[in-house]
């Protein structure tokens, strides 16, 4: 029983690793080039980068929204199934 209840954890951080990768991922890029461009133009403005890593990590998580939709609903019925 103990062994189950482990895989079921080690499932669900997987899945939540494996959903959160693309929208993370995407922050970090898009963090990358607005630092890139602050050094080139010598803005050092602290809140410049904030606002469009959240814009890009909106935009992907609605535009993978169905995708993310599938994972949970797949994942949820392996549980309660078996």
């Amino acid at each position: 029983m103990q062994i189950d209840a482990l895989d079921l954890a080690r499932s669900a951080l997987m899945i939540a690793l494996w959903i959160a990768t693309p929208i993370l991922c995407s922050g970090l890029v898009v963090g990358l080039v607005v630092s890139i461009a602050q050094a080139v133009t010598q803005i050092q403005e602290q809140t410049l980068s904030f606002v469009p890593k959240i814009a890009a990590m909106i935009l992907v998580t609605v535009v993978l929204l169905g995708w993310i939709s599938t994972q949970m609903v797949e994942f949820a019925q392996r549980m309660f199934v078996g």
